[in-house]
């Protein structure tokens, strides 16, 4: 008899990958438990969601990070807690480490990470400060607390890039003229908010991920921002100029940029420039490869997602 999947509670499991990651708890056959601020929520696409969560079986907690309480009576249901939390809530994860510590049962904390590693990136501000220094602390704090984690690191992520054809400087795909940071020679990866959601269950309670870094990394997504465009133009049939913008011209833009565009550029800058995502090897003393502990996931590639922009 196979054993019984612990529990996970899902933290931010309403956001943009959030609710990948409930979907693939609920799926791969955990005990299923998402922490929201209102189970009843009057916004028609939010009360969509949720009723989504409870007819795949998932149980909803109220709660919220400003509530101690709440938060240590959801831990005590969990065996693992991932947490999926934005930006602006990161710093408030060090709330959750204490809950954790106090409920005193959690076997894995999956604090939110899914971006350029805390202790690797050379990123500019504002991403240093906002992202890596937040993510920073709050690794630290789970270390000193003796909870068993996993960092996840991810590519980056097709909803927010391939629209565009892989452009950070434009919203949609190109017509006329593509804006290409840097040379576009440069590897970047990119993996589906779904898939993180898979990888990330699956590896939430696999000892080989206990206290390591997993890597989600796909093979068939790792390609230069020129071999999408490449694809983009076989696929349409169309040829179209591409507007290099050079490093000074990128830095000088988000000097120049208020939230949230100097962040997207300085993440654009760390990934298409600098090249963050392709020269970071897995430390086998440190990380694990996703794509090596599970090859059995059917991923969705970069030339799937295209197709369905045609």
């Amino acid at each position: 008899m196979a054993a019984e999947k612990g529990s996970i509670l899902v933290v931010g499991g309403t956001g943009r990958l959030g609710r990948h990651v409930v979907a693939a708890s609920a799926r791969l056959g955990h005990p299923t438990f998402a922490l929201v601020r209102d189970t009843a929520p009057s916004d028609p696409t939010k009360a969509a969601l949720l009723k989504s969560f409870t007819d795949a079986g998932v149980t909803l907690l109220k709660g919220d990070l400003a509530d101690h309480g709440s938060l240590v009576s959801a831990i005590k249901l969990a065996d693992v807690v991932i947490s999926t939390v934005g930006v602006l809530q990161l710093p408030d994860q060090t709330k959750l480490v204490a809950a954790i510590i106090e409920a005193g049962n959690v076997k894995r904390f999956l604090p939110s990470e899914f971006g350029l590693d805390a202790d690797r990136s050379d990123a500019v501000e504002p991403t240093r400060s906002m992202l890596l220094a937040s993510k920073a602390a709050i690794r630290r704090a789970v270390e000193a607390a003796g909870v068993p984690y996993t960092y996840v690191l991810t590519g980056s992520f097709f909803g927010f890039v391939l629209p565009s054809v892989g452009q950070v400087l434009a919203r949609e795909p190109p017509v006329d003229k593509a804006f290409v940071l840097g040379s576009g020679d440069v590897k970047v990866m990119f993996a589906e908010e779904g898939d993180i959601g898979t990888y990330t269950v699956l590896a939430a309670d696999d000892p080989r991920a206990e206290n390591k870094t997993l890597h989600i990394r796909p093979p068939g997504n790792t390609m230069s921002h020129n071999e999408m465009l490449d694809m983009w133009e076989e696929k349409t049939g169309k040829k179209f100029e591409r507007v290099h913008v050079d490093e000074d011209d990128v830095l000088k833009q988000i000097q120049e940029a208020s939230i949230p565009m100097n962040l997207i550029l300085s993440i654009g800058h760390a990934t298409h420039i600098k090249g963050e995502q392709s020269k970071l090897e897995v430390d086998p003393a440190t990380g694990v490869d996703a794509s090596e502990l599970y090859p059995d996931v059917k991923y969705t590639t970069v030339d799937d997602y295209l197709n369905r922009l045609l």
